[in-house]
């Protein structure tokens, strides 16, 4: 996929966003074709050339650009030469998605398994196990604990899950064992 193509996709530039933010967007969104400088890349978008450095680190340590060093023969001053690599974001994209998945299967789980009540007063939220050891008492405030349902927390991860599994085509997990 071309550099254009990717640009153009809201979840890439959501993604870029996320990584570079708003002052470092302008950098992630004009790859050049070839090797740039940092200093050509400031001068061109009109930035910092400190916020024009920090988004290019951050694309080097999120492997979506790299760099090689020239040194002046004159001055003996080292310059970068950026390249941008954009190429493997669908599959780091990807793979977010993978443990995004993992993690809300994980918390589902979790909520689905246990027993909640919450302080109406602090809006503290505690397992059953914990509750009765406080004699359903909040140790913060002294108020009586409710009882809570997180049915509807659940019904949104469970939504979620199977919106994450129809993107990335996955079976849910009992389905692939059967």
């Amino acid at each position: 996929m071309a550099f254009e193509e990717l640009l153009n996709d809201p979840v890439i530039q959501k993604y870029l966003h996320e990584l570079v933010g708003p002052t470092g967007m302008p950098v992630a969104a004009a790859p050049p074709d070839g090797e740039v400088t940092d200093e050509e890349l400031a001068e061109d978008l009109g930035l910092e050339l400190n916020d024009v450095r920090r988004a290019l680190f951050i694309l080097y340590e999120n492997d979506l650009a790299s760099y090689r060093r020239v040194r002046d023969e004159d001055s003996g001053w080292l310059t970068y030469l950026w390249t941008f690599e954009y190429d493997q974001i669908p599959e780091v994209l990807e793979s977010e998605m993978y443990r995004l998945l993992d993690a809300l299967e994980e918390r589902q789980q979790y909520e689905a398994d246990n027993e909640f009540y919450l302080c109406p007063e602090e809006s503290i939220r505690f397992e059953f196990g914990e509750a009765m050891e406080f004699t359903f008492e909040c140790p913060s405030c002294g108020a009586d604990l409710e009882s809570m349902s997180n049915d509807q927390l659940v019904r949104a991860m469970d939504e979620r899950i199977a919106q994450l599994r129809d993107e990335l085509n996955v079976e849910p997990a009992d389905e692939a064992q059967a």
